[in-house]
């Protein structure tokens, strides 16, 4: 199984990546995905039907890690399609307020499915056989409608949210992405900026500084916190000469890591540990 499946998910983001890199509208880019998720699903679904699961465990992992990769990506770029119908033709302030709901949206998913949220995200497994084996039907476990309409030998009661949680990440991103465009239409001058008359530049990676300015920006360390990460990302951008993109998709990145993710900051303290024990030991 683990193996169709990993050939399966490869070669599906592998043209997902293509239709990303080739396609520049972003309606047709998010049909033409939606058309190719589609058909892996259906590859996955056949196979599926036909494939005895060796115990509870290879289950549970089909439909709560494995299953969902596909299916986000499925509401994701229908979702996509769906904002981008609904997106007004007005003002930039018409276009933010309108992102902005559909961000609004992402988080009332949230609160109104916390329990699992928090269930999932921090990894339990407690009520797996409940939420990920089929057949598994509580009706007081807040079902989703779509679990009444789906066919019980590819779907589970829950296996449906976790693709939404996967789907509303990527969504959150996008969003954001298109709100930092917005606001890219009426830079900040750089003129504007007290920047030092020193010219510096960054030599580190992009992804390096990222995580720098997440962590300064959390940790409350400049103007007592009441400054956003873009505008931070703007003054470092011209201070150290660097444009970073969209330091939004970099920082989804970083969270997204399997191991090791705040590497940067970690090579940081390392790295001054280690300037402390040498002058102490001279």
């Amino acid at each position: 199984m683990q193996d169709f499946i990993t050939k399966l998910l490869n070669e599906t983001n592998s043209q997902l990546s293509f239709i990303e890199e080739e396609t520049r509208d972003t309606f047709r880019k998010s049909e033409l995905s939606v058309e190719l998720v589609l058909a892996s699903i259906e590859k996955l679904k056949e196979f599926t039907i036909k494939y005895k699961f060796k115990n509870k465990t290879e289950e549970v992992k089909f439909f709560k890690h494995l299953k969902p990769q596909l299916f986000s990506k499925l509401i994701y770029y229908t979702k996509i399609i769906n904002i981008e119908i609904k997106r007004p033709k007005g003002t930039d302030k018409t276009q933010r307020k309108y992102l902005l709901n559909e961000l609004d949206n992402l988080h009332r998913f949230f609160d109104n499915n916390l329990d699992f949220y928090q269930y999932y995200r921090t990894g339990a497994t407690y009520l797996d056989e409940k939420y990920f084996l089929r057949g598994k039907f509580d009706i007081r476990l807040s079902l989703d409608t779509f679990f009444f309409t789906a066919g019980p030998s590819f779907n589970t009661t829950h296996d449906y949210k976790v693709s939404k949680i996967m789907a509303n990440d990527l969504l959150e991103v996008y969003l954001k992405e298109q709100l930092t465009a917005l606001d890219r239409m009426d830079p900040v001058s750089p003129a504007s900026i007290n920047a030092p008359k020193v010219k510096l530049t960054w030599t580190d990676s992009k992804v390096a500084l990222t995580e720098l300015l997440y962590a300064l920006c959390h940790q409350r360390s400049i103007n007592n916190g009441s400054i956003d990460i873009k505008e931070m990302t703007s003054y470092f951008e011209t201070i150290f000469n660097i444009d970073l993109g969209d330091v939004y998709r970099t920082w989804f990145s970083i969270r997204s890591r399997k191991t090791d993710p705040t590497a940067y900051l970690d090579a940081l303290k390392n790295t001054l540990q280690k300037k402390i024990e040498q002058e102490e030991n001279r």
